[in-house]
């Protein structure tokens, strides 16, 4: 006997949002997004807006194809979501080989997330990311600042690297 168990509309999103991630679909991702998008990972630390929407296309981008993102778990209710994630992908000039495991939690309005966050070691991805460096000092609080710091800037010129070229094609 089948039974059949109706999907929450939010786990629906929840699922296209990732899927969109899986596909390395920035743009499906975001539209996964409600407008006023809020975002916090201990990476980027928080972020609104254009800047979110910003950060999955220069995140993809630089992954180079490279990227595998595996999900499962998810759980939703009218206004909250959660999943499980593994994201694997080579970072930086050495491409140092990242395995990163996390929870994101979101919620959800009139079927738009609303707010998202990532949750996941920082230590252990400063590790993997910077090498003996954030071994050393990936639990302290002064490099998780220059972690955000760091991403903020890359994100900044990755933002007016895309506008430049926007006015370049007007």
């Amino acid at each position: 006997m089948y039974i059949y168990v109706m999907q929450h509309p939010n786990e629906k999103i929840i699922e296209e949002f990732y899927q969109a991630f899986q596909q390395g679909n920035p743009k499906a991702m975001n539209a996964c997004y409600h407008k006023d998008i809020v975002f916090y990972d201990p990476a980027f630390g928080h972020i609104k807006g254009d800047r979110v929407r910003a950060m999955w296309f220069m995140l993809l981008e630089k992954s180079k194809g490279e990227l595998s993102l595996s999900y499962s778990e998810i759980q939703a209710n009218d206004f909250n979501a959660s999943a499980r994630w593994t994201a694997s992908y080579n970072f930086g000039p050495q491409r140092r080989r990242v395995i990163n495991e996390g929870v994101g939690t979101f919620y959800i309005q009139n079927g738009k997330i609303l707010q998202h966050t990532d949750h996941f070691n920082l230590w252990n991805w400063s590790r993997q990311a910077l090498g003996y460096k954030g071994y050393l000092l990936g639990w302290t609080k002064s490099m998780k600042l220059k972690i955000q710091q760091e991403s903020s800037k890359m994100l900044s010129r990755y933002i007016q690297k895309m506008r430049s070229l926007e006015e370049d094609d007007n």
